[in-house]
């Protein structure tokens, strides 16, 4: 891990504190209450919705918790992964004051340190055998980070490439030895300034809620005020971003007597739907052989997880916004409803706004539902979480076994440069395969599926004829579609002036994805810088 000395400069300077816009929700039957919509990476989009009683005294609460004074995002160093180890603390490093880093081997003990040298320049040393003494040196230029390799005897690689000398792009993987960092050109300064913070030092309040990253920790942080309310509580994220393990959390927090429920709206059978939730009477209906509880009943005093809610069949959606506003269930064949006391989760990947401006949402359900809203980003946009991820999943699946695990440098950079479509979930079934594989405990790239191992080896094309980067001239050997496609990405190049972050942007794509066009048409970005 990377220990700061103590002769490392502090911030000093005090920065002009900008208040964060405040929303005090009044009233208390039918309020009007701000549902603080937690942005990816990018703080909170307030919606005002319609929302009754108790939320509002713990929605102004939350609000005012988290107000602080406002600091520019900086640029950021996260040690990610040591492939000889990787149960090692991961580790995020702020550049704020630094212009100069160089990179070497630890000379002596089993942690890496952040030494200062003098003035604005720092060292940070790791103990990796593969690394040279003076292995590279980062500085800080006026319009880019610069990565120099001091002629290591390994070399210094940039996204699998070797490099001598290559100006940063953000999110760039860097490979020195066999450690593995990642380079962040603005990430949030975390909470007291704290240059930075290992893993091991994370305390996070429930398992599923520890990260790195300063913005999503911030988000999770809320949870911790929102857990023990009756607030409801959206999580939103792709498939796998591991939304049902942040609802798990939150029951945890909550200290609920109940049950966890968890229901798969997707998976409810249409002609089921109200007989699963709500439960039946014996005799309701031909196979109602006795009285059955139903889901939401199981949940009382406890918490009920509507995973997929967006798939909730209209049907449902209608009886079960009475359930909200009245807090009693009618099983099917009854005549009296039953008094309910649950906790509402819900989570989906849909965009439920657009589902109701196409009818196929109540937007008075959404209105039920509406109260802190989470966005849990996908892998590709975390990942300075991957190696932390990793060290859990290894330390669930396989306990004491995990600490004899490592990867060598290819199978390491493959996980790294892969953009997890499926994100955790597909991380957790390739890792645990591939140590199953790796029966002397050493994962290699041949553990790995093929498209993970082909994120490392991204197909090239012969030499473009022309000097312009190929700006003007097309590779020769390409279909009619990569031709248009290698044309799409020239345009965006010249435009946003060599940014690949932007490119990728631009065309809703990973930024790992628009490098490996890149390189297979063989374009030079920095042609295109300004």
């Amino acid at each position: 891990m990377l220990a700061t000395y103590s002769s490392c400069a502090q911030l000093t300077s005090a920065r002009r504190a900008r208040s964060r816009g405040r929303r005090h929700a009044r009233g208390v039957v039918r309020s009007r209450v701000v549902a603080h919509r937690i942005a990816p990476f990018g703080g909170t989009v307030d919606r005002v919705v319609e929302k009754p009683n108790e939320v509002t005294s713990t929605l102004s609460h939350i609000a005012h918790s988290r107000q602080r004074p406002s600091i520019p995002p900086q640029p950021h160093l996260f040690l990610v992964l040591q492939a000889d180890s990787p149960l090692s603390s991961s580790t995020r490093c702020g550049l704020q004051e630094v212009t100069e880093l160089t990179f070497g081997r630890a000379r002596e003990g089993p942690t890496s340190r952040l030494e200062h040298i003098e003035g604005s320049r720092y060292r940070v040393t790791v103990p990796d055998r593969w690394m040279s003494s003076a292995h590279a040196i980062l500085r800080k230029g006026p319009d880019h980070w610069v990565l120099e390799d001091l002629q290591s005897k390994n070399g210094t690689l940039v996204n699998g490439e070797r490099c001598e000398r290559e100006a940063l792009d953000d999110g760039d993987l860097l490979e020195l030895g066999h450690t593995f960092f990642i380079f962040r050109e603005a990430t949030a300064v975390a909470e007291g300034g704290r240059r930075t913070l290992h893993a091991n030092e994370l305390r996070p309040s429930a398992p599923g809620l520890a990260t790195l990253i300063p913005e999503l920790a911030e988000q999770f942080g809320r949870l911790d005020a929102v857990s023990p309310s009756l607030v409801s509580v959206i999580i939103e994220g792709e498939s796998g971003t591991g939304k049902e393990l942040v609802a798990r959390a939150i029951h945890q927090l909550s200290g609920r007597a109940g049950d966890f429920i968890a229901v798969n709206c997707a998976a409810l059978p249409q002609p089921l739907v109200e007989s699963e939730l709500f439960g039946y009477r014996k005799g309701a209906f031909s196979g109602a052989t006795e009285d059955r509880t139903g889901l939401i009943r199981s949940a009382d005093r406890g918490t009920l997880f509507l995973d997929e809610i967006g798939d909730l069949p209209p049907s449902a959606q209608a009886v079960f916004l009475r359930v909200l506003q009245e807090s009693e269930v009618l099983p099917v064949g009854a005549t009296r409803p039953v008094k309910v006391d649950i906790r509402l989760l819900a989570a989906t990947h849909r965009d439920l706004e657009a589902l109701i401006a196409e009818n196929r949402f109540r937007g008075d359900l959404l209105a039920r539902l509406s109260g802190l809203t989470l966005r849990l980003p996908p892998l590709r946009a975390r990942r300075e979480d991957l190696g932390l991820l990793i060290g859990m999943l290894l330390r669930r699946h396989f306990q004491s076994r995990a600490e004899q695990v490592s990867l060598t440098s290819e199978a390491a950079r493959a996980l790294l440069l892969y953009e997890w479509p499926l994100n955790i979930r597909e991380l957790e079934k390739c890792l645990t395969t591939a140590v199953v594989l790796a029966r002397d405990g050493v994962i290699q790239e041949t553990h790995l599926p093929g498209p993970v191992r082909a994120a490392a080896h991204p197909s090239l094309s012969p030499k473009e004829s022309t000097e312009e980067a190929g700006a003007e001239a097309e590779p020769i050997h390409l279909s009619e579609g990569d031709q248009r496609r290698r044309e799409e990405v020239v345009t965006l190049l010249r435009e946003h002036g060599g940014n690949i972050t932007s490119v990728a942007r631009a065309l809703g794509k990973g930024r790992f994805q628009v490098q490996r066009w890149i390189k297979r048409f063989r374009i030079d970005p920095k042609k295109f810088r300004r």
